[in-house]
């Protein structure tokens, strides 16, 4: 399967146009799009412009309402509870995690939580939103029953990414991570590209290792047993347990304390039905903020100098990475899989739109 590198003004304009024609608000078009825009420029595939088609298709089911508006339903001084209402996940979210910005500014903590939403992109894209006003930032989210526990065969928990940016010189750190082997997103890119699963990410309905990527998308469609294994794999002797618990943790600060449905009981694939977690945290409560933001950097630089490992000649801290992958692609283009182009052109035909005229 081969790529098309395009570039990120033009992809912009003609998603945000693709949202306002599927009856968002210019505002509320651009913050989804740079939510989607920013994992592929982070070089984070499985959850860019590829997901479109899954927002689509929910979008013309009717599991994402692009009218609805969300709710809070509980608030104290520091946290909040909101109601998504089917809401598209990213609007709600940045609402959210603004709400949480805005409380750790003024009382230095705030979390807020989401239940009824949609799938909201990359956690970290909200942690990072709490770094640029130089606080600590935290966001998860749950969604449908993907991974299955240490020595189970039937999606108990989600893939229920956990997410920790920390202010710090040249790069922030930023920690984004599903607490399983990989996301449901690789998967997918796996199947479109035909390619087989590598040992140890995924099972089949039985609980053994499976390379055959549209049959572990099948099972997880059917809830018939099989799915994603979580950090550390099938093994305790890899760690399993330790993603296992991992897992429950990103429940617990999602649907747990929102009163959303925990991941076994989500439905629709996750859409109309996900709950999510922020917080913000002024880190100036425990002192200094230049000297703390200091002593970051100072570790991180000390980790990227540390000794390597014979035959390596780097050490990369969190989001380091991701800052050189945007410097590139804003330069060069975002490179998009032919499957996922042919899904882009469908899209834009639905809603009257011609490829081709942004990307000829």
């Amino acid at each position: 399967m081969g790529y098309t590198v395009i570039p990120v003004d033009r992809a912009r304009e003609y998603c945000e146009k693709i949202y306002c024609l599927h009856g968002f608000t210019e505002e509320e078009s651009k913050r989804i799009v740079d939510v989607i825009l920013t994992a592929d420029l982070y070089g984070i595939e499985s959850h860019g412009i590829q997901r479109m088609i899954r927002y689509h298709n929910s979008l013309v089911r009717n599991l994402v309402d692009a009218h609805a508006a969300p709710e809070i339903v509980h608030e104290t001084a520091v946290s909040a509870v909101i109601d998504g209402h089917r809401t598209m996940g990213q609007t709600t979210a940045v609402m959210a995690m603004n709400m949480a910005i805005a409380k750790a500014k003024e009382h230095g903590f705030g979390a807020v939580t989401v239940r009824r939403c949609n799938h909201y992109g990359i956690a970290g894209y909200y942690a990072k939103m709490a770094a640029k006003e130089d606080l600590i930032g935290f966001s998860s989210t749950n969604t449908e029953a993907i991974a299955i526990p240490t020595f189970g065969k039937k999606p108990m928990l989600g893939t229920t990414p956990l997410a920790l940016c920390m202010p710090a010189d040249p790069y922030d750190f930023l920690y984004d991570a599903a607490t399983t082997v990989v996301t449901r997103g690789k998967i997918e890119i796996y199947n479109k590209r035909g390619e087989p699963l590598k040992e140890g990410w995924a099972a089949d309905e039985t609980g053994a290792s499976c390379h055959d990527a549209q049959h572990v998308l099948d099972c997880i469609t059917a809830k018939e047993g099989g799915g994603i294994f979580p950090i550390g794999g099938e093994l305790e002797e890899t760690g399993s347990h330790k993603g296992y618990g991992l897992g429950i943790i990103g429940e617990l600060f999602t649907s747990i304390l929102s009163g959303g449905h925990t991941a076994p009981h989500v439905q629709n694939g996750g859409m109309g039905d996900t709950s999510f977690g922020f917080i913000a945290i002024d880190y100036g409560m425990f002192g200094d903020k230049k000297e703390i933001r200091k002593r970051m950097s100072t570790l991180l630089q000390e980790l990227r100098e540390s000794e390597k490992a014979d035959g390596k000649d780097r050490i990369y801290t969190h989001g380091e990475k991701e800052m050189e992958s945007m410097k590139q692609k804003m330069a060069d283009g975002i490179p998009v899989s032919d499957k996922t182009v042919e899904e882009l052109k469908m899209i834009g035909a639905y809603v009257g739109l011609s490829y081709d005229d942004y990307f000829a």
